[in-house]
């Protein structure tokens, strides 16, 4: 069998992203919910829209990181990072106002899935890249607290940035917050770069411990506000819960 860090990433970073959005998405899906609070098949067409828009914004990503690793972060790298942040931001802009995803109760959805698809994308970029270079305990740790950064920064990013409307307004949401978030989040996890592995692991839990309650609070302002979206769930069922449903928290 021929090993190929490309496809290692491609399979972690599917595999990340998908099991966020299908935990954090699917919370508010039956059974976890009497009546689903979005349009299923368009949670999963926005995840898929994410995942080739990501590709761009990777090679972005790869420049950025390249830029950091030969000491350019406050000339070409910092260029890198608005480049990839303001593209992003766009990115999501356009979704949300779209006829087919946006201008609804239930955009912050389809919002959430694309950007936690731009993540998985960002996170075939840093476990290909690292593999190629490294097999060691400290090595794969530091691919898997960068990778749960890049899922952090994103999702996290996406609630802050959706569009002002009733619902986001709660949330104090807006594209540039969104993009202010990113950035800063970007710089962190550069600081750990060239310090070692240990430093590299350090920089990536300082922005997930920094961004996930961000996270919590944004999901209860903007998530937990749409209470009866247009949904695509069947009548709640009657007989036995099946043994893989999930649970709510």
């Amino acid at each position: 069998m021929v090993y190929s860090p490309l496809a290692v990433g491609g399979f972690i970073g599917v595999l990340i992203s998908g099991a966020f959005v299908y935990w954090e998405v699917g919370r508010y899906a039956t059974p976890q919910v009497p009546r689903t609070r979005f349009n299923e098949p368009r949670a999963l067409w926005a995840y898929t829209a994410g995942l080739f828009v990501g590709i761009p914004l990777a090679v972005l990503f790869r420049l950025y990181q390249i830029a950091v690793g030969s000491g350019s972060l406050l000339f070409s790298g910092l260029i890198d990072i608005a480049l990839l942040v303001a593209a992003t931001e766009v990115a999501q802009f356009v979704l949300a106002r779209s006829r087919y995803f946006g201008v609804q109760d239930a955009t912050p959805f389809y919002a959430l899935s694309f950007r936690a698809a731009i993540a998985g994308i960002l996170i075939i970029a840093v476990v290909a890249g690292g593999l190629e270079t490294s097999f060691s305990g400290p090595g794969l740790a530091v691919l898997a607290s960068q990778s749960l950064a890049l899922l952090a920064i994103e999702v996290t990013g996406s609630l802050q940035s959706i569009p002002r409307s009733p619902v986001a307004r709660q949330a104090g949401g807006g594209p540039l917050p969104g993009a202010l978030v990113g950035a800063a989040s970007f710089v962190v996890l550069a600081l750990g770069y060239g310090v070692g592995p240990w430093g590299e692991v350090a920089a990536a839990l300082l922005v997930i411990g920094g961004l996930v309650p961000s996270y919590r609070r944004l999901r209860r302002r903007t998530l937990d506000q749409v209470l009866d979206a247009e949904g695509s769930s069947p009548a709640p069922r009657t007989g036995p819960e099946r043994p893989f449903d999930r649970r709510s928290e």
